[in-house]
Parts: C-alpha cells; sequence; structure tokens
C-alpha cells in the first residue's frame, strides 16, 4: 500500500489477533508505532486488551497499558472498559477496580464492565453496590447482574431481580430469559419457570433457539418432562444445544431409551453432536447396559475425533464400568494420554461396583501415589471395595483420612457405606454405636443397610430398632415392613409379619413391583414375576422347569427364607422359580447366541435365592450371566460370582 492510515493498520493486528497470532500482532503493532504514532487510536489498544486477556498474556497487557498512558489515552473511557475487562479476565480484580476508580468519566458501559468483572471473580457484594450505586442502568446492567447471580449460585435473588427488571419495564433479550431459565431449573422453581414462559410467548423471543433452549433446560430441571418435550416440538428451529438439552433431559429423568432416540433422531436431521451430547447419550447407554449401543457410540467418537475431549472418554470408562466390562474401562484409561481426577474416579467406580475390592483399593493408591485429588465420589467406590472384601479397619482409616487428609466433609452416602461396612462383617454392634456417633441420623439407605445385615445375621433387637428408625424417617417407605417382616418370618412370628402387613396398608406403604429387563435384536424384553405377557411365555417356563430339575441334582437348595408368606415350603419354592430375573435370564438362554454374555438389569436388590440359583445356572449351561441391580454388577461364570456372595 503507498500509504496506510489507522484502519488499515487496525485491520491488520485485528486480522490477527482474531487467530490468536499473538506475535504477529505485536510486530505489526510496534510497525505501527514506527510508521506514525497517530494512526493509534482506542480501537487499536481494544485490540491489544482483547488479545492479551484471550491469550493470557498479563505482560502483553500491562505493557500496551504503560502505552495508554504515555500516549495520553487513559482518561478515555472507550479504552478503559477493554482494559478494565482485560483485567478481570487474568482475576487481576484489584487492579481492574484500579483503572476503574482512576477514569474520570464513568459511563454504563464502563460500569457493565467492572460488575461483570467483580460477579466472574466472586465479589457479589461489591458488584451489588456499584450496581446499586449506579445513576443510569440499562438492560444490559441488568441482565449482567441476573447472569452473575445465577453463576455464583444465588438463583433465588436472580429471580427476584428480573421482577424487578419487569417491574422496570426494561427490554430484555435472549440472555436475560436464558439465565432467570437457568435460576428456575436450577431452584426446581417451576411455577416461576412457566411466569417467565408465559412473558417470553408474549415477547418477541419466543421462537429464538437460545430461548427455546432454555425452556426445554428448565422443564427437564424441574422434572416436568412433558412440558419440555411440548416446547422441544414446536420449536421450527433446533440448534446442537437444543438436541442435547432434551436428550441430557431425558436421561437425567431415568428416560434413557428417548435420549437414545433422540441422538438418533438429532443425526438424521443433519445436527452434528459435540463432544457434550456423545458424552451424555453415552451416560444413557450407561443407565441401560446397553453395551452394544454403547460400542457404537465409542466407535462414533473415534471417527469423528470426539474421543479426544476428555469428558467423551470419561463416559466411556463409566459406561464400560456399568456394563460389567471393566477390563474395556481399563483398556480405555491406559489409552488416554491425560487422565483428570474423573478419569481415575470413573475407573474406581467401575472395579468397585463390579466387586473388585483389590483392584479397587490398589487403583486408588495409584490415583493417590501420582498426587491427584480423590472426591467425594472417588471415596464411596474406595469405601465399598473395602465393605465388599471384609476390610474394616482399612474403611475405617480410608473414611478418617477423608477430612483430615484430602479436606472432604463425609456426605450421608459416605457414612452409608460405612454402616455397611460394619454390617457386611457381621459387626452389628459396631454399627449401631457408629449410627450413634453420627452428627446427623442415616437416611433411609443407611437404615435398609443395617437392616438387611440383621435380616442376614438374624439380629431381631437391632433390626426393631433400624426398622423402626427407618418408619419414623419414612412412613410410607415399605423398605422397613418388608425386611422387618423377613426377620420376623424366618424367626415363625407370622403373627407380627400379619401386623407389618396392616401397617403397611395403613400408611398406603407399597412395595415396589420387581421387574427385569433384557435387551435382545434392539428391544427391551421385560420380565416382572409369575409373568405370563410374553409371547415366548411358554418356552420359558418349559426352559426354568428344565434347568431347575438340573439345579436340584447338582446340589441345590431353595432358600425360601425371602418368600413372606405362611403358606406350605412346596408353594414357597415354587414363588421362587418364576421371579423375574429368572424369566429374563431363561429367555437370554433361548435367544442369546452362545459367545455372548446374557446381560440382565434389575429394578430391585437380586434377592439371596435367585442369586445361588444363576451361580447354579452359569455352571450347567457354561454361560456368563451379568446381572445388574440397584446395588452391584454381578458376573455369574462357572457356577461362581464376583460379588462376594455376600447376601
Amino acid at each position: 500500500m503507498p500509504s496506510r492510515d489507522g484502519v488499515s493498520w487496525n485491520s491488520l493486528i485485528s486480522g490477527y489477533a482474531g487467530y490468536g497470532l499473538v506475535t504477529k500482532a505485536v510486530k505489526a503493532y510496534n510497525f505501527m508505532l514506527r510508521d506514525e504514532v497517530v494512526h493509534l487510536n482506542r480501537i487499536t489498544f481494544s485490540t491489544m486488551f482483547v488479545l492479551a486477556s484471550s491469550q493470557g498474556c498479563i505482560d502483553l497487557g500491562r505493557q500496551i497499558h504503560g502505552q495508554i498512558k504515555k500516549f495520553g489515552y487513559a482518561a478515555y473511557v472507550f479504552v478503559g472498559s477493554p482494559l478494565v475487562d482485560m483485567y478481570a479476565k487474568m482475576g487481576l480484580i484489584y487492579e481492574a477496580k484500579q483503572v476503574f476508580d482512576e477514569m474520570p468519566e464513568k459511563n454504563v458501559v464502563l460500569h457493565n464492565t467492572m460488575i461483570t468483572g467483580l460477579l466472574r471473580c466472586g465479589m457479589v457484594e461489591d458488584s451489588k453496590r456499584l450496581f446499586q450505586g449506579m445513576k443510569e442502568t440499562d438492560s444490559i446492567s441488568w441482565t449482567t447482574m441476573i447472569t452473575g447471580l445465577v453463576q455464583n449460585g444465588l438463583e433465588r435473588e436472580a429471580i427476584d431481580l428480573f421482577g424487578q427488571m419487569k417491574l422496570e419495564g426494561l427490554s430484555m433479550d435472549q440472555y436475560t430469559f436464558g439465565s432467570v431459565l437457568t435460576a428456575c431449573g436450577g431452584l426446581t422453581a417451576l411455577e416461576e419457570g412457566k411466569q417467565v414462559h408465559a412473558f417470553i410467548i408474549r415477547s418477541d423471543y419466543k421462537d429464538n433457539i437460545f430461548v427455546g433452549s432454555a425452556l426445554v433446560d428448565m422443564y427437564c430441571k424441574c422434572k416436568i418432562i412433558r412440558y419440555a418435550e411440548a416446547v422441544f416440538k414446536r420449536m421450527t428451529r433446533k440448534n446442537v444445544v437444543t438436541w442435547t438439552a432434551m436428550l441430557v433431559g431425558y436421561g437425567q429423568n431415568g428416560f434413557s431409551e428417548e435420549a437414545v432416540r433422540v441422538f438418533c433422531d438429532m443425526r438424521r436431521n443433519g445436527i452434528e453432536p459435540d463432544y457434550f451430547t456423545l458424552a451424555s447419550v453415552i451416560s444413557s447407554c450407561a443407565n441401560l447396559a446397553s453395551l452394544e449401543e454403547g460400542a457404537q457410540f465409542h466407535c462414533r467418537a473415534i471417527v469423528s475425533g470426539l474421543i479426544s475431549f476428555i469428558t467423551v472418554s470419561n463416559a466411556l470408562i463409566t459406561f464400560y464400568g456399568k456394563c460389567g466390562s471393566p477390563e474395556d474401562s481399563s483398556r480405555l484409561f491406559n489409552e488416554m494420554n491425560f487422565r483428570d481426577e474423573v478419569s481415575w474416579t470413573a475407573l474406581v467406580s467401575g472395579y468397585a461396583q463390579f466387586g473388585k475390592a483389590n483392584e479397587t483399593i490398589a487403583l486408588f493408591e495409584r490415583m493417590l501415589a501420582h498426587g491427584l485429588k480423590p472426591d467425594a465420589v472417588t471415596f464411596i467406590g474406595v469405601l465399598s471395595a473395602c465393605s465388599r472384601a471384609g476390610l474394616v479397619e482399612r474403611g475405617q482409616q480410608y473414611f478418617e483420612s477423608m477430612s483430615k487428609e484430602h479436606g472432604i466433609i463425609p456426605v450421608p452416602d459416605h457414612y452409608t457405606c460405612m454402616i455397611d461396612l460394619f454390617s457386611r462383617a457381621g459387626k452389628l454392634e459396631e454399627a449401631k454405636s457408629f449410627i450413634n456417633k453420627m452428627p446427623f441420623h442415616p437416611d433411609a439407605i443407611g437404615w435398609s443397610t443395617l437392616l438387611s445385615s440383621c435380616r442376614l445375621y438374624g439380629n431381631l433387637d437391632i433390626g426393631k430398632w433400624a426398622a423402626q428408625s427407618l418408619l419414623e424417617l419414612e412412613p410410607q417407605n415399605p423398605a422397613g415392613y418388608i425386611l422387618l417382616s423377613s426377620i420376623y418370618a424366618a424367626n415363625g412370628k407370622w403373627n407380627h409379619v400379619a401386623q407389618l402387613r396392616r401397617g403397611m396398608r395403613e400408611k398406603g406403604a407399597r412395595k415396589e413391583p420387581g421387574c427385569s429387563w433384557i435387551k435382545y435384536k434392539n428391544k427391551v424384553h421385560i420380565f416382572s414375576a409369575d409373568d405370563c405377557s410374553s409371547p415366548f411365555c411358554d418356552q420359558i417356563y418349559a426352559e426354568l422347569d428344565k434347568l431347575n430339575e438340573k439345579m436340584i441334582e447338582e446340589g441345590y437348595v431353595p432358600d425360601a427364607s425371602s418368600v413372606l408368606h405362611d403358606v406350605e415350603e412346596s408353594a414357597k419354592i415354587q414363588m421362587l422359580n418364576y421371579h423375574s430375573e429368572r424369566l429374563a435370564i431363561a429367555f437370554g438362554l433361548i435367544f442369546i447366541p452362545r459367545g455372548l454374555p446374557i446381560r440382565v438389569v434389575k429394578n430391585l436388590r437380586v434377592c439371596g435365592d435367585c442369586h445361588n440359583a444363576t451361580k447354579y445356572i452359569s455352571k450347567i449351561t457354561q454361560r456368563e450371566i451379568l446381572v445388574r441391580d440397584t446395588a452391584r454388577f454381578h458376573l455369574f461364570k462357572d457356577g461362581k460370582c464376583s460379588c462376594g456372595d455376600f447376601w
């Protein structure tokens, strides 16, 4: 160019900065200074400040700051705003405040920038004082405060401020609505969310993709899936964020199959998933224990390159662990170039759930040796592993180290693990003493854990104490009635069993029907006890009758202690023979080809007799059977189970 002005230079610098080419941008800036200082203007400095903050170049930012003072631009408010923003983004909030305080003239933009910086650094009270002291505010000021309050976990204040903004008659944009809907979702404040939705319908943003996605997310977090579906279906335009919001909502509300379906629909609509979408659908496959579908998503992750995102790899590690393939989890873990605490925790949890106690503890020790900090979830896995291996003293040491060495305050789940640790080892008095020393009462799972062990070891006294405590906590929880009934039934106290049944009816406590499911040819087959609804019913029952004869020949003795009915022993055994998990296993034996494992999922705990029977079935048929219940994963192979056989 025969001659260059400020626009020419700024275009060149901006181009380099846009691509993150720091060296070239700085070189162009220096050449600009040599060409003629008069070309410098606020655009030049703003561009350099944005470059410095986006690339984390603190020294560069400070050098440019020095030059604006040198060239007399320090008093320019349009230079002060990006300078304040730069220091705030780098976490140098006090430098940002100093620049703000030294500005002789402060407009709304500068105030908004300073408020954003304060909120980003968690200085909520300072941001409130600055906001309230503004002589003039605009809609951006209010939206900035609402967004910042949400980001700092103050959702209720954000909703209240939105109400004030509405009363002021200020205009709102997609970011205002998006933030307040996030606040409503975080608090599961359905009524406020519906009011915001009604306001959006009357505005110009009812067809906005960003706002629509936020509405879907809000209704999903409020667990009103049908409303989320209605918003989703009415949206004329959807992007990857919209589809992901619906997919994640299904997964978080227990509709994992629908989550997988949404992913497939998204692909058919030509929307490419991002790493978060893929990780979310893999998590849904893990909840379904659908190894085949999850493996397909693993292939997609490799082909698309999204496997390089640690979120996707971590989801796959968790997936294989929940599907009973800890070897695949370990292989994927070892192939990762970078691992974070979540990666280690996912593998620890997978081994723990599968009953591999020694491997879990060894992996945890390796994690500590690598200098990584375990979190609360990691300790749940480790404590569970100690419980299943009967390592009471070691489990106690790990529990005590949580607060002393790692600064983690135990939550109810950790205390439940400790109750299980003592109870599983038969140390019921120690479990009772531990509960009495807890800083709070156990939750329903904790009491149920103790009660289950009381049933196993026949301790009626502690069992009655645990059952009474559970019923006081949750009068409509059927677990207390059922577990205590089993203790009475084992002792032949059928009058007490009848009294408990009456108590259940009076309190309206209903036992969740047990069901098991197995997937075959992309269809989920669900069974309940004594189920005759399957079109393959005759084949399934014939297969079970044949298996029962062979099991008895091998030495199987039915355990009718879990049947809480005062009937003949033969009738009790008949009830056991057709539990839901056995029906699902029989279906698998008929239709799943040899060489492939039979995978069954149950919504309740597998009963002791079915657990024992499945060991015999695996030995007789020479088939690998994997059963996942609400407590753990069981791998039955050659007449043995991986879970430690504690019942």
